[in-house]
């Protein structure tokens, strides 16, 4: 979900409005997710890296967080969505934790949507923690497989991504779901994540349904 600070810049607001019209979207595409019958849903929110950012930007990124669960986790819940977050918990506000744990919870049932949030997320950090867990269990070498790995992983039990759509115009993966990427269909669009619009999401949705993916064979 890129570009959020560079639309507020671009239209003379503060960097802080640009993350919360940023989160007004992804409700919005949340909703037309649920309209394509997509299942799946996973957002790079917050990355490892991102605990970099001046701590008046990441204390109203967390609060945004902390508000977004709390008041809507009924709307989520209302709309049959399932939420679900990946990544660094032990780096979050006891508080957050907390508000986490009781969304997942309150919405596990729920099958129109699994919305994931990647929040101080990073692929490598994840492959690195999944090969602790393993040796941590003394799992003999000739057992260590794909799947196996995959179990460890922040990402068990989710599908790999059939599709990553990068907004902004950039042009990288940026660490984001490195293990479950490997055939991903990739798509860089040029607009700030708070400019999509319903007629963009379309067109993503048309372009993935017109690649033939081949898997390697």
């Amino acid at each position: 979900m890129d570009g959020n600070r560079r639309w507020a810049k671009k239209h003379g607001l503060p960097t802080l409005e640009g993350h919360r019209r940023g989160y007004a979207k992804l409700k919005e595409i949340t909703r037309w997710c649920i309209d394509a019958g997509v299942s799946y849903l996973t957002v790079y929110a917050f990355s490892t890296e991102n605990w970099q950012r001046s701590k008046r930007e990441v204390s109203y990124l967390m609060n945004l967080l902390r508000r977004g669960l709390l008041t809507d986790v009924e709307e989520f819940h209302a709309h049959g969505v399932q939420l679900r977050m990946v990544g660094q918990r032990n780096r979050l506000a006891a508080d957050i934790r907390k508000t986490v744990t009781a969304a997942e919870r309150k919405t596990a049932a729920n099958k129109k949507l699994v919305l994931t949030l990647a929040i101080s997320y990073g692929g490598r950090q994840e492959i690195i923690e999944a090969v602790k867990a393993i040796v941590a269990k003394k799992v003999p070498t000739r057992k260590i497989t794909a799947e196996l790995i995959g179990q460890q992983l922040w990402t068990a039990g989710l599908p790999d991504p059939d599709l990553i759509v990068r907004t902004s115009g950039e042009q990288r993966l940026s660490g984001f779901l490195l293990w479950g990427s490997a055939y991903s269909e990739l798509l860089f669009i040029e607009k700030h994540w708070p400019d999509v619009t319903r007629r963009d999401f379309d067109a993503v949705i048309s372009e993935y349904q017109n690649r033939h993916r081949r898997f390697g064979k």
